[in-house]
């Protein structure tokens, strides 16, 4: 044990800063208030007496301060319930069109049939600019759907790993597949029944930002499991 002797307790005791000396900084004021709510119910003068400073006001009172902060709060809450109800009523139309258009294609009788059922609910009710089928296995089938083009590089660059592609193509992806320039964005489907890969669809749009890797596949995979299946019946891949 280290005892301390007289002439170094007095050096240490010398040194050390008397608390009225502290230096009063945002942080200590803010622990105190943290550490003493009641602060204010023993001095309520204060809520009304302290100004603030207000960009938009100039000065103003604590209290008119907790009010704005308030109303800021519930003005920014409202537009968060209402994005919220926006989304939500885009995605039970997304949800009844392709619930529409399932029932469409599982009635369809022929390869071209089902193929124009698709290109219809893409391009028209969905708005979008353009659709292709690109097939691994050639078929006996035309339609202007029908990529002809040897796709394979394009699939296997951008589908190895994933069973779908959002975002921009090269210029000559774009040439495979559509035979044409795309300005937007892509999104490219792998159709795989089972366990074989088919080949894959692609849909472009002319907002560059549509097709955005963080969008929910949820629908996108039930709706390439049962295009597949049925190319798989109709052109029997």
């Amino acid at each position: 044990m280290t005892i301390m002797c007289e002439e170094d307790f007095m050096k240490n005791e010398q040194t050390m800063t008397p608390i009225d000396e502290l230096p009063l900084t945002d942080d200590l004021v803010s622990a105190y208030l943290q550490d003493n709510p009641e602060f204010f119910s023993r001095n309520n003068e204060l809520m009304t007496s302290l100004r603030l400073s207000d960009p938009q006001r100039g000065t103003v009172s604590l209290v008119e301060r907790q009010q704005q902060q308030l109303r800021q709060k519930t003005h920014d809450l409202e537009d968060e319930i209402t994005q919220l109800m926006s989304v939500a009523s885009h995605n039970e139309s997304l949800f009844m069109l392709y619930s529409d258009l399932y029932l469409r294609l599982i009635d369809c009788q022929s390869a071209s049939e089902l193929l124009d059922c698709v290109s219809q609910a893409t391009t028209e009710l969905l708005s979008l600019s353009a659709f292709k089928l690109w097939l691994a296995k050639p078929v006996n089938v035309e339609h202007a759907s029908l990529s002809s083009n040897d796709c394979l590089g394009v699939m296997q660059n951008r589908l190895s790993n994933s069973d779908y592609y959002f975002g921009r193509l090269q210029q000559s992806e774009q040439q495979l597949i559509f035979s044409q320039n795309c300005i937007g964005s892509v999104v490219l489907i792998k159709l795989i029944h089972e366990e074989k890969t088919l080949g894959f669809l692609a849909i472009s749009s002319d907002d560059a930002h549509h097709f955005d890797p963080r969008m929910d596949t949820l629908l996108l995979s039930q709706f390439k499991r049962l295009v597949a299946k049925l190319l798989q019946q109709q052109l029997a891949l």
